[in-house]
């Protein structure tokens, strides 16, 4: 069948997946089919493929950003904003807990506008591993990392200065996050003073960043933005009804 043929024909499949009004979700898709011979065409979404769409025109994979942990986090944060909670859809945050905490793993991307504003590093749970995270609970005191979407609330001053409270939208993952005082908070235990460490401080179970980055993180994503946790567990991949709904 002529190349051109195959195109038309998969850009039709995309058709019923992209909203009404959304017209780069319909221009990305277009651009996916054209343009990536290799890709699952028949099986892309809209929403994949304005995150592959991201992922590429910002060059992700040169800041060290997996391409799964864009691909969840964008169409996680699509399925957030269509159950209405998210207030913010311009923002979104990801901290890629497949790399080690030494490497700036976390990214603050306009997906509006195609910038990353930020790309910085993150804490993990003390409990959850030293160079790595490797395990996680969503039980109160476990000093682990909770996977999963949140959408993040306002802003108070506490033991660690400025610091920004966390709705955890996934039960059985990260629904306990208000109650374990999971927030974003400034911490000296991590940045580039600890690059010369084994490996960098980690939290009680909060993302927690470069304290002199602190102000700038929580006003950039606080009030209704969505924060995605990633690791490849298997558990949490095939166990979260946001990415599996």
């Amino acid at each position: 069948m002529p190349l051109s043929i195959v195109c038309l024909l998969a850009t039709f499949l995309l058709l019923p997946v992209v909203k009404a009004g959304s017209n780069k979700k319909l221009a990305a898709a277009e651009s996916i089919v054209v343009n990536s011979t290799n890709a699952p065409t028949s099986k892309l979404s809209a929403d994949e493929a304005v995150a592959f769409s991201i992922y590429d025109s910002l060059q992700l994979d040169g800041l060290g950003l997996s391409k799964e942990a864009m691909l969840y986090a964008y169409t996680g944060q699509q399925k957030l904003e269509e159950n209405g909670v998210v207030g913010n859809p311009d923002i979104l945050t990801v901290c890629d807990f497949s790399q080690p905490s030494d490497q700036k793993r976390m990214y603050i991307i306009d997906v509006k506008n195609y910038k990353v504003l930020l790309n910085t590093y993150v804490a993990h749970g003390r409990n959850s591993g030293v160079e790595y995270a490797q395990r996680f609970s969503n039980k109160i005191e476990s000093l682990q990392s909770s996977l999963g979407f949140y959408v993040t609330k306002g802003t108070y001053f506490g033991k660690h200065g400025l610091s920004l409270k966390l709705s955890g939208q996934e039960r059985g993952f990260n629904d306990n996050a208000e109650a374990r005082a999971v927030v974003v908070h400034g911490a000296q235990y991590i940045g580039d003073q600890r690059a010369g460490a084994a490996y960098m401080g980690r939290s009680f179970g909060c993302p927690a960043v470069p304290q002199q980055l602190a102000s700038k993180v929580i006003n950039l994503i606080k009030d209704g933005t969505t924060l995605f946790i990633y690791h490849p567990s298997q558990q949490y991949l095939h166990g979260s009804t946001i990415l599996n709904s």
